[in-house]
């Protein structure tokens, strides 16, 4: 069957392409091999999420005191119903795909996808048969999986990646984490919330290493201060899971030691799926495990394109789907803008959450400019105050000659959702004194942007 378009992958990246793509009059499929929404609505954004919500509510239960209410006497849980949660919130949100698939008239092919040249897909189903489609236009958007070391090859159980940290059949007692990036502290959070002892290893002098330096040491402190150990400058040399557990050689500036837990979570990173999709037959280049694309994302044959977490651009869903639907919009012949890598923000959700968008102020410097610097305490927020989570501050930093809004950076509960002012402002090339002087709400966690940006003009009000 022939088509306009055809998308493989179903995930942010995919399913979002595919919408847009039908919006705009095409005739579009859809690939999936297993799940619809792919790893982020299944095994990865929207899961974790689910998790860490249980894991939140537990923590406000055995703090019931703190806010006036009687004790909650030995609060428990059921772990599997916690799991079990998760995986229903998750196969909610496939179905709700699947819905938009058929609202949005998008033929969905379930199979295994390979490139063939002739801008044509042949698809394997899970019965081995091989059927094959051909269209104006492939855009591939096969995402990416668990990255491994060599030093520590992932067993499904004792040694794991994100996937099987989300429905373990039972808590481990023990956790090892390595790396400390936001799939590795999300899950660090979750466990150890829960009741279970978790070390995170991390190679870099800093948890988050690609955070704001200030937020990276607030965000250690608060994960020390709430029981997880935290090791950085240090890195797993080799594991051992011949015994009942997990021994992790682990060397440290100071020398060697021995870790030992009942489960190592591996969280290094990802590696695209490219392997075995026939890029190498159609002739696609590739560099470093990427896809290579120009600007509008296509590959190095014409009416192939790529998209989300296989090119050299940001791993992260709401990238995917930005790409997805400018590349579409290109293909209509729509006037559209090229994505500014440079505002893209991005979210870690443990507690404290993080937030950040645009430059730090390691790299502001480096970058030669001359800097106003921000920060407001959410212990002088009112709303923060009365939510009981004090923890964290906002950041801003502002080019001294223009005004320019470089960055922001915030930690603190609820920050996700308060990173798009920064992200819009940024956007419309907005000025320290307009965000002064754009009237917040009050009483909301939100007023501490307005008050952090105040703070880098000296007219910061409540500190």
């Amino acid at each position: 069957m022939n088509y306009d378009i055809i998308v493989i992958g179903s995930g942010p990246g995919g399913y979002v392409t595919a919408i847009r793509a039908s919006q705009l009059g095409f005739k579009t499929a859809i690939i999936e091999k297993e799940s619809l929404g792919g790893i982020c609505l299944n095994w990865g954004c929207i899961p974790t999420k689910a998790l860490l919500k249980s894991a939140h509510v537990f923590n406000y239960l055995k703090h019931a005191e703190d806010y006036g209410l009687n004790k909650v006497e030995n609060p428990g849980f059921d772990f599997d119903k916690v799991i079990q949660r998760s995986r229903g919130v998750a196969n909610k949100m496939s179905g709700g795909i699947a819905f938009l698939m058929k609202k949005n008239k998008i033929d969905v092919i379930m199979g295994t996808a390979k490139l063939q040249k002739g801008k044509k897909v042949s698809v394997t189903d899970k019965d081995g048969k091989t059927s094959e489609y051909s269209a104006e236009n492939i855009i591939i958007a096969t995402g990416a999986r668990s990255r491994e070391l060599p030093n520590l090859p992932q067993d499904g159980k004792k040694v794991i990646g994100y996937r099987q940290a989300l429905s373990l059949p039972e808590q481990p007692k023990t956790m090892i984490v390595v790396g400390s990036g936001a799939i590795g502290v999300e899950f660090a959070d979750f466990y150890n919330s829960m009741g279970t002892k978790v070390t995170i290893v991390e190679f870099m002098p800093n948890i988050v290493p690609l955070e704001d330096e200030e937020i990276s040491k607030q965000l250690e402190k608060s994960l020390k201060k709430a029981g997880i150990e935290i090791m950085t400058n240090a890195s797993v040399e080799s594991v051992d899971t011949s015994g009942d557990g997990v021994k992790a050689q682990v060397k440290t500036a100071t020398g060697n030691m021995t870790l030992e837990a009942d489960i190592l979570l591996s969280a290094v990173g990802i590696a695209a799926n490219i392997e075995g999709q026939g890029f190498e037959e159609v002739g696609i280049q590739t560099d470093k495990g990427r896809v290579l694309v120009n600007e509008w994302y296509q590959t190095s044959v014409p009416g192939y394109y790529a998209i989300g977490d296989i090119i050299p651009t940001q791993a992260l869903a709401h990238v995917a789907s930005a790409e997805g639907i400018t590349c579409v919009e290109k293909i209509k012949g729509i006037h559209t803008e090229t994505i500014d890598y440079g505002n893209i923000p991005g979210c870690t959700y443990c507690s404290p959450e993080i937030a950040s968008v645009g430059l730090t102020e390691k790299q502001a410097k480096e970058k030669g400019y001359e800097i106003k610097v921000g920060k407001f305490p959410l212990s002088a927020s009112g709303k923060a105050t009365a939510n009981g989570n004090t923890d964290g501050f906002i950041k801003v930093i502002f080019d001294a000659k223009y005004g320019e809004w470089l960055g922001c950076h915030m930690i603190g509960e609820g920050v996700t959702d308060m990173i798009a002012e920064a992200v819009v402002a940024r956007k419309l090339e907005t000025t320290g004194h307009e965000i002064i002087k754009s009237i917040h709400p009050h009483p909301t966690v939100s007023e501490a942007v307005m008050e952090a940006v105040a703070a880098a003009y000296g007219e910061v009000i409540h500190i």
